[in-house]
């Protein structure tokens, strides 16, 4: 529907939201574009590659469509003023929100698993901070309207850097100087053990680069609760 409302009206760049979960479990790591999409682990991941597909499919058909699929690796943290940020509507799923309840609240959270092949057991993840989505979004239209040799393409959006979940717990910890509760729990079907980016697709198409690390994404993401 969307993509018909833009041919109706002569809109010819389009972005969209996409996911690393497009990848699932990976036997080579950092994942680039060149890397092969699994069967989706989760049912996020199968409407991300959907969406996809039917972009993919519709440009080959509307040749003036340009259209970008971002593939983020994990976003979190907010702005750095604190005012804007992640609000759930109902109890959080998504890892900082998470833990930044368990830090107000003193409600217990969950890691789910300890034992995965990973150096301290739980699920490694490539965090990048929303701010650096947001600027990928404005290169990815700069990029599209100055002309693109393909109308469709895809890039990866990450930091290029594993971090386990207690490792970004013990950050958010030693930044915020705030302990988080938490206990360890069974593995969760679905996530993915381990993954990371290779980011160098966008950096040498769009101009991206990274301007924030783990350190500012929960400081501002704590700043932004406590804001709440």
């Amino acid at each position: 529907n969307f993509l018909d409302s833009c041919k109706n009206y002569g809109i010819n760049n389009f972005v969209f939201s996409s996911s690393c979960s497009l990848y699932g479990n990976v036997e080579e790591l950092p994942v680039n574009e060149d890397t092969k999409l699994s069967d989706p682990e989760s049912p996020y991941a199968y409407t991300k590659l959907v969406g996809e597909r039917i972009l993919s499919d519709f440009c080959k058909v509307n040749k003036d469509m340009n259209v970008t699929s971002l593939r983020y690796f994990n976003p979190v943290g907010a702005h750095e003023s604190g005012l804007i940020g992640e609000l759930p509507i109902s109890k959080p799923n998504n890892i900082l929100p998470v833990i930044c309840n368990s830090a107000d609240t003193g409600e217990e959270m969950v890691v789910f698993g300890d034992t995965y092949d990973t150096p301290d057991g739980s699920c490694l993840r490539d965090y990048v901070h929303v701010s650096d989505l947001s600027r990928a979004h404005i290169l990815s239209l700069e990029y599209m309207m100055n002309g693109v040799d393909e109308n469709y393409d895809f890039f990866n959006l990450g930091s290029e850097s594993g971090i386990s979940v207690l490792e970004l717990i013990k950050t958010f910890e030693e930044v915020n100087d705030i302990k988080v509760n938490y206990k360890i729990g069974p593995p969760r079907q679905g996530d993915v053990v381990k993954i990371y980016s290779n980011s160098s697709k966008a950096k040498k198409l769009l101009g991206w680069e990274l301007n924030h690390d783990i350190k500012d994404m929960v400081s501002s993401a704590w700043k932004w609760h406590k804001n709440l």
